[in-house]
């Protein structure tokens, strides 16, 4: 039985990517309208009759969105039968099946109703907390915790601090680069890392959009790289926090790196899909840091 549930706990896991990856592939793509407005159904038809390329990324989306939800309802309820005595089950459940639902029901909103760039915005950063929980539960399920002695570490008020405030930081982060994506701000800086040719700032709403994300994105490449040096000089000792903080300045630098090139090649969509893909492993690596601070002396 245990085997089952880490077999399931892995491919949920990989689902929540693909959702994440595909919510980033429909907004790059403009493909949220490729069921005009009817939802569940498609152009109010159970099989659309045609099938430009948005239908197929908007039902694509739709469809792993729901097997998502199938999963991760699924691995709830195997985690809370067999995995009842740790204390972080029950609690990663809720958040996962809560979270995802919401996640569904803003996107059906979106189709049916539309919104704000602003609330749209909210949607990654709300898949992004789902896959977070699902991603944790697939670590209890493994324990991977125990495997790394994480129960016998000893985390400073330094780290801890850093280490959740980081991790509520960066949310905020994704959220203003999911506005860059919905308010079509992408493009509205042609230059790297200033806005232009002669151009230091920002000149309007999109220019101020695009450019208040390049910077707090930096701070970001700052922050993690000075934890890493902390981490590297007083916990040494620890595995998991020296190769967890390396892993963490690798995402972050390629999370910046991806940013760049996004654009310098005017947004490339295979660029623009590596850059979702590493804040949602980025994020999900720091909420496992979280889920250790909880645990540690």
């Amino acid at each position: 039985m245990y085997k089952n549930l880490k077999v399931l706990a892995v491919v949920t896991t990989l689902m929540m990517v693909f959702v994440q990856i595909g919510g980033a592939l429909v907004t790059k793509t403009g493909s949220a309208d490729g069921c005009g407005r009817s939802w569940p159904l498609c152009h109010g038809q159970i099989i659309p009759s045609s099938w430009p390329i948005e239908t197929i990324i908007e039902l694509a989306h739709r469809g792993v969105s729901g097997m998502a939800i199938i999963m991760v309802g699924l691995l709830g309820w195997l985690a809370l039968k067999l995995l009842p005595h740790k204390r972080e089950t029950r609690f990663l459940v809720i958040l996962s099946i809560s979270f995802i639902l919401v996640q569904a029901l803003i996107g059906a909103g979106a189709v049916i109703w539309g919104q704000n760039d602003f609330i749209l915005a909210a949607h990654f950063g709300i898949s992004l907390i789902s896959f977070a929980a699902v991603f944790l539960l697939t670590l209890l399920v493994f324990e991977v915790d125990q495997k790394f002695e994480a129960q016998s570490l000893a985390i400073g008020s330094y780290l801890r601090y850093h280490t959740i405030f980081l991790t509520i930081y960066i949310y905020l982060v994704v959220y203003s680069g999911a506005l860059v994506r919905h308010t079509d701000s992408s493009l509205a800086c042609l230059g790297w890392p200033h806005c232009g040719q002669g151009q230091l700032w920002a000149a309007d709403f999109y220019q101020w959009v695009q450019m208040s994300h390049r910077v707090l994105a930096g701070i970001i490449v700052i922050w993690i790289f000075i934890i890493l040096i902390h981490v590297l000089r007083h916990y040494s000792q620890y595995r998991i926090l020296k190769y967890g903080w390396t892993i963490a300045f690798i995402l972050v630098l390629l999370q910046a790196l991806t940013g760049m090139l996004s654009v310098l090649t005017l947004v490339n969509i295979f660029i623009a899909l590596l850059h979702a893909l590493f804040i949602t492993l980025l994020f999900g690596l720091l909420c496992y840091f979280i889920l250790l601070l909880s645990r540690s002396k």
